[in-house]
């Protein structure tokens, strides 16, 4: 497997592309990152469209599941949402949030930013902010979200487990997220795994969930619970890229599984601790480096 920072330009390189190409596109791959596939649609995603909040042009058919669905926001909640998009998941946050409440996007591909903020604008949503920035060094300070969600990005990121300091870093005490992801069970073929388009296809990325869940745990997360769980299959005519016929057959049998979970858990600590903050505190400057000391 390559460099965390190769695998990390891969995947802003990829996703610069999918910026581009339309949902349908996307949706008929993994992640949008693959070569889409003639047998199935929507491998990995779960349909936005009867949720409230949603916006058509701002979908771009990348998830794997519906965080937002179990994320128990509430009205002046303020919500991060690592991975934004075109600000999909974001918009249906503010829904959730209200007008009395606060919505940061954080992606690193400044084309989604862009498209991101032009969206945000149309809808006349002036408490939807965007930033561009790495969510394993998130451009926010500490106990700034209520909740923070996320949507099929995890996967994407070499270091998971720094992306999961991270969250408990910026979570006010109380706080908790709702995040869906790709994780698996048992080894994928090393074809898969170590191909560039895979990874940034959310596959090969992807680990062990029992590592998953373990590295939540670890950085003291409470509550910790499963709210949805699928399984993802990879259609023969994406696998023969990698693999042959016998060797798919081999697959489709074993033990291994890939699946998309969202996962909810709590940061410890209660609500009448959380710190008021004033707009002013929410608005630190993208540069921020948590190493830095600046956040």
């Amino acid at each position: 497997m390559k460099k965390a920072q190769e695998l990390k330009d891969i995947v802003k390189e990829r996703y610069a592309k999918i910026a581009e190409q339309g949902k349908a596109e996307n949706a008929a791959s993994c992640c949008g990152a693959t070569t889409p596939s003639n047998k199935i649609y929507n491998i990995m995603m779960d349909d936005y469209s009867e949720t409230q909040g949603y916006n058509e042009t701002a979908d771009l058919g990348l998830g794997c599941g519906l965080p937002t669905q179990f994320a128990k926001i509430k009205k002046g909640d303020t919500v991060i949402d690592l991975g934004s998009g075109a600000g999909n998941d974001c918009f249906v946050a503010r829904h959730e949030t209200g007008a009395e409440g606060k919505v940061i996007g954080i992606d690193f591909t400044p084309i989604m930013i862009e498209k991101a903020r032009i969206n945000a604008e149309k809808l006349g949503y002036n408490n939807v902010e965007f930033r561009e920035g790495d969510i394993d060094a998130m451009p926010v300070s500490n106990d700034v979200a209520d909740v923070i969600v996320s949507n099929c990005v995890l996967n994407l990121v070499p270091d998971k487990q720094q992306v999961i300091k991270e969250i408990h870093r910026v979570l006010k005490p109380g706080g908790h997220f709702s995040i869906s992801d790709i994780v698996l069970v048992g080894d994928l073929p090393e074809a898969l795994k170590n191909d560039a388009e895979m990874y940034a296809g959310c596959v090969a990325g992807a680990i062990q969930k029992s590592e998953y869940l373990q590295m939540i745990t670890d950085q003291g997360f409470q509550n910790v619970t499963i709210q949805k769980e699928k399984p993802i299959t990879i259609p023969d005519d994406i696998l023969i890229k990698y693999m042959s016929e016998e060797d798919i057959k081999t697959f489709n049998t074993a033990a291994t599984g890939i699946f998309s979970i969202t996962v909810y858990a709590e940061k410890a600590g209660s609500a009448s601790n959380k710190p008021k903050l004033q707009f002013s505190e929410l608005s630190t400057s993208s540069s921020c480096n948590p190493a830095s000391g600046c956040c």
